[in-house]
């Protein structure tokens, strides 16, 4: 499966709950029609707190991530720009949007997400991660594996993913190297609440995931977002 994710700024004359309802019920409507598409999640932003941990922010502000998946990268690329519907979806994202990065990533499932019912009355946090500059690629995914087990002995935890980026774009269309648009990977985890979080990473368990972290980590951008299916 490969997720094609945008990392999202609302245009700065509309308001978020402007931006939120036009994303949902127009733009979910006509991206939700991509050929090929397997699933589509939208996450508006709620909360840019880093909450629960004590890393450095990297430079992001965002409004929303959206994810769209695929069996494969062909089918991604296919749909979003050289179907018929490439050029319509471009023209109504810049009618809300102010600024759109891309991003293709590779998922992994190291905690199960639950059920629809389930998983709607959980709080997702998401987060853009940057690896230590002396580190490669290679090590970086290593160290990121071993993570997922640290993660796992963390017992607030309901579900957790990681993304793995493989390719990005900068504006829409255009590849940039690593150099020009540095993030590693985006995390996904969900929680009960927001107390639940908190405890989570203050216990025994989650100071010992944060310190390794820090061992192949620069930089966590956080933010708590609201999930919604659009297919």
């Amino acid at each position: 499966m490969t997720v094609r994710m945008g990392l999202i700024r609302k245009r700065a004359d509309w308001t978020f709950e402007e931006f939120s309802t036009y994303w949902r019920e127009q733009h979910g409507a006509l991206a939700r029609q991509a050929p090929n598409l397997r699933e589509y999640w939208q996450n508006p932003v709620v909360d840019r707190l880093q909450r629960g941990i004590e890393f450095a922010r990297g430079p992001w502000e965002l409004d929303g991530f959206s994810q769209l998946s695929f069996d494969d990268a062909k089918q991604s690329d296919h749909a979003f720009n050289d179907s018929g519907m490439a050029a319509e979806l471009i023209k109504d994202e810049r009618h809300f949007i102010g600024e759109l990065h891309i991003v293709t990533a590779e998922q992994s499932v190291v905690i199960p997400v639950p059920a629809t019912e389930e998983r709607s009355r959980l709080l997702k946090r998401m987060s853009i991660i940057k690896r230590l500059p002396n580190m490669s690629e290679s090590d970086f995914r290593r160290e990121w594996k071993v993570h997922g087990d640290f993660v796992r002995k963390m017992s607030g935890v309901s579900a957790y993913r990681q993304n793995v980026i493989v390719t990005r774009e900068l504006s829409k269309g255009k590849p940039n190297s690593y150099e020009e648009f540095p993030i590693d990977g985006i995390v996904e985890l969900w929680f009960k609440d927001v107390p639940t979080l908190e405890a989570t990473f203050n216990s025994p368990q989650g100071k010992e995931t944060m310190a390794h972290a820090k061992t192949f980590l620069s930089e966590i951008t956080a933010f708590v977002v609201e999930e919604r299916q659009i297919l």
